[in-house]
């Protein structure tokens, strides 16, 4: 009898640690680009890039948002993968007839916010993730062309 309830607590035990969640991913999914830019902040449209390598692999997003009370545009770049583990992530708002502002470090989560007054002028984003290998892909999304103009 002590052998098949031992069997039953350990196969108990083993279900459920098949179902437990990592802690990273809980925690990235905890940031929002409207809760890093701040109060007043809302995606634009046309706010939303993936951030994907050559091959084709996302490895998150990077969101363009405005705040009609400043007239500030904020780009963030939330990673999907490599979630809590420092890569290279990069952030990039570029206001036209100005020069680019960039956030560009290791994060475990996301970089930015990178905010510019725009009001009346058009804007273009990018953001870059680093692969965790030494000649791993970089991944990177974001609009080329500037708009959003307002």
């Amino acid at each position: 009898m002590r052998k098949s309830a031992k069997t039953a607590l350990v196969s108990a035990g083993l279900a459920v640690g098949a179902f437990t969640v990592s802690p990273a991913p809980a925690i990235a999914a905890a940031y929002s680009p409207e809760g890093v830019c701040g109060a007043g902040y809302a995606r634009v449209s046309d706010g939303s890039r993936a951030i994907k390598t050559p091959s084709g692999s996302t490895f998150g997003h990077v969101y363009l948002l405005y705040s009609s009370s400043n007239g500030t545009n904020c780009v963030v770049t939330i990673k999907e993968s490599y979630v809590g583990t420092a890569t290279r992530t990069i952030a990039t708002l570029e206001v036209q007839g100005s020069g680019k502002l960039t956030d560009d470090k290791s994060y475990k989560y996301y970089a930015g916010p990178v905010k510019a007054s725009a009001k009346g002028k058009c804007v273009r984003y990018s953001g870059l993730i680093y692969d965790t290998r030494i000649q791993g892909e970089i991944a990177q999304g974001g609009r080329t062309t500037f708009g959003n103009c307002g």
